[in-house]
């Protein structure tokens, strides 16, 4: 089975990755598609079988299952392609055109009325035209790209595990004088080092795919009383940290994976329930 990286059509992205123009017969065996923005209309293609043709390619890689990136135009064209409402209302950063959240997706990050960040099954879009190194980073995680392919070395990026550590220990020590976080994780860690231990663990399995931490994350944190307050001032610690210790790129990629995650365990209502166990 042929290993490929596909993009639906031109504008081919320079993100250093060797890449093929995308065709029905080529979605078979394809690792993944692009679906860059590129500025031509998604909610009326009448008269242009172009755009048809694009919205046929997309549709097919969505029913296959394939893994599928869109940003700008592109997202538009995957919201569309599972059945979103398209609106023409130009928001600044965001594409002419962007797309409803679709049934059963799941919003990672808003920019007003518009789901900037969203994600269904397989599929993730970045309404944006311009598409975060960060969120391809985080698409491209565990894919087998074609020989000499370079993908993003996040954990390279924030200065090895090394770094990462620095930064942790700066960030933990914040919580431990946080009037807010302080005295939950006071109640829940025994034992920093070991705490610290883990959690770089955890940090170098994120940023590398190395199985250096094994565990779940939901599991990890259920049961500590954690609500949406909790997260957005651990947010804002963790930023504070990482920006201090990074260069401004770093920064911002460590800061919104660790917003992703958090928004999933806010989305799978982990906190929900009273104090009952220690962090491991």
């Amino acid at each position: 089975m042929t290993s490929r990286l596909l993009l639906s059509t031109p504008p081919l992205p320079q993100f250093g990755l060797e890449v093929e123009e995308a065709t029905l017969e080529g979605l078979t065996g394809a690792v993944g598609l692009l679906v860059p923005h590129d500025g031509e209309p998604v909610a009326d293609v009448r008269a242009r079988p172009d755009r048809w043709a694009r919205l046929t390619l997309v549709s097919q890689a969505v029913r296959r299952g394939l893994p599928v990136l869109g940003w700008g135009a592109g997202a538009a064209l995957l919201g569309r392609v599972l059945g979103a409402k398209v609106r023409a209302e130009p928001q600044p950063g965001l594409a002419d055109e962007w797309a409803e959240l679709p049934r059963d997706a799941e919003v990672v990050q808003r920019q007003g009325e518009a789901p900037l960040l969203w994600q269904a099954g397989q599929v993730t879009a970045w309404a944006g035209v311009d598409l975060p190194p960060e969120v391809l980073a985080e698409f491209l995680e565990g894919r087998t790209l074609p020989k000499g392919a370079r993908q993003i070395d996040a954990l390279e990026t924030v200065g090895g595990e090394a770094g990462l550590r620095l930064l942790l220990d700066d960030f933990y020590a914040r919580i431990q004088h946080d009037e807010v976080l302080g005295p939950i994780f006071a109640v829940h860690v025994e034992d920093w080092d070991a705490h610290l231990d883990r959690v770089t663990a955890f940090w170098v399995t994120v940023l590398s795919g190395a199985a250096v931490w094994r565990g779940n994350l939901n599991h990890v944190h259920a049961r500590l009383g954690i609500r949406g307050v909790h997260l957005e001032r651990w947010l804002t610690l963790f930023q504070e940290a990482a920006e201090r210790h990074l260069s401004p790129e770093a920064a911002r990629l460590l800061t919104w994976r660790a917003g992703a995650m958090g928004a999933r365990l806010g989305r799978r209502g982990v906190g929900n329930r009273p104090h009952s166990r220690r962090v491991p």
